[in-house]
């Protein structure tokens, strides 16, 4: 894979959404970018990999740590990043092993056709005993 270096000059917004880290046991990467944003500037793309956050490796580091780590960046954010061997071909279906998290901003139940999928999705999952 193909490393580069990306620094974007503050204030946030930076433009750009995550994905992944160590609590969804996939590497931390770009999942969006905002157009006419300061990731576009930085040549930043979809798919791509973040390895470090201000030089700080983001090996073993949870979705939540990479945000605040992202957050707590004033004037500048350095990226080290690593080019996705496929540019934007991940999928956004979960796996089906690991729990999906309720995020507080998702309306469920807002169109009747989104009902049975969100009663889906909230309903607890059943364990076998092992």
């Amino acid at each position: 894979m193909t490393t580069y270096t990306v620094t974007l000059n503050g204030p946030a917004p930076w433009g750009f959404r995550l994905q992944g880290g160590k609590d969804f046991n996939m590497p931390l990467t770009i999942s969006r970018i905002t157009p006419g944003s300061k990731a576009v500037g930085g040549s930043l793309a979809q798919g791509d990999i973040i390895s470090a956050i201000d030089g700080l490796s983001t090996e073993g580091m949870t979705h939540m740590e990479a945000q605040n780590k992202i957050k707590s960046a004033s004037s500048k954010l350095a990226l080290t990043m690593q080019k996705s061997k496929r540019a934007a071909a991940f999928s956004t279906t979960p796996r089906m092993d690991s729990p999906m998290p309720v995020i507080p901003h998702q309306k469920c139940g807002v169109h009747s056709q989104l009902q049975s999928h969100c009663s889906e999705r909230l309903s607890p999952i059943h364990s076998q005993a092992h």
